[in-house]
């Protein structure tokens, strides 16, 4: 069982590959969650649960097929040795809900995640039972839950309070429902293309009505599919009918 010092959240591993979390648990993010003791994270090593010489983790399935499958003991051991009465244990799995931002935000919220990363055919069913939820990235297979439990936290620990400006996470896609507006930077005329005028007047009312059209249009042009779901509010029709006027 391991030890945690802070007083906030906890974020588990269980894996097989436990070497595939040595630099992301160094990135500057995670490193910095971890040096405020906003967030203490621990691996474990599925491999040291299995009994026998070899410590097997997988087998072959039973009534036949292609592939091995993890083997439901030392996996669920593997869980136990973490698991207290305040985790929440997510298994990594192409057939759980699609992860979304307000799932991020969800999660964010709790005491103590404990990521199951499966391999090879996927786990014995009666794995299943620890959990609390499944969680996919969405329909696509990856050759481990690792990288997808990473990309997870990842979303998770930019909403901790103390580790990103409140301001840069207010206001990026899918805390809403349309895409960030597009954003410049120097230099002013790059090749012909220049930054919009608006951008550079000082007028903040104008630079936010423009900002708020070109969420619009970046999200009818990459996501038609976020503008079926959440029709145009009274603003953006406002500045959408005034822009269509003028042309």
């Amino acid at each position: 069982m391991p030890v945690f010092y802070n007083s906030g959240m906890n974020i588990q591993y269980v894996t097989m590959f436990p070497e595939n979390y040595d630099s992301f648990l160094s990135s500057v993010l995670i490193a910095r969650a971890q040096k405020k003791g906003i967030i203490s994270f621990y691996v474990a090593d599925i491999r040291d649960f299995a009994d026998g010489s070899y410590r097997h983790i997988d087998d072959s399935v039973y009534g036949g097929g292609a592939g091995m499958v993890l083997r439901c003991e030392p996996v669920v051991k593997a869980i136990r040795s973490v698991k207290t009465e305040k985790s929440h244990v997510i298994l990594m799995d192409p057939a759980g809900t699609v992860y979304s931002q307000k799932k991020a935000h969800e999660l964010s919220k709790m005491e103590d995640l404990i990521f199951v990363c499966g391999h090879y055919e996927g786990f014995d069913a009666r794995i299943y039972d620890e959990a609390d939820e499944i969680i996919s990235l969405g329909d696509f297979i990856l050759s481990g839950g690792e990288l997808a439990s990473q990309i997870i936290t990842d979303s998770i620990v930019r909403l901790k309070d103390g580790i990103l400006r409140k301001a840069s996470t207010e206001e990026e896609s899918f805390e809403m429902p349309r895409l960030e507006y597009a954003q410049y930077t120097r230099p002013v005329d790059f090749e012909g293309k220049k930054v919009p005028e608006v951008l550079l007047s000082g007028n903040h009312e104008k630079i936010h009505e423009w900002r708020v059209l070109s969420a619009l249009h970046r999200t009818m042009q990459y996501r038609p599919d976020l503008l079926a779901a959440y029709p145009m509010n009274e603003e953006e029709k406002k500045l959408y009918e005034a822009e269509k006027e003028k042309k």
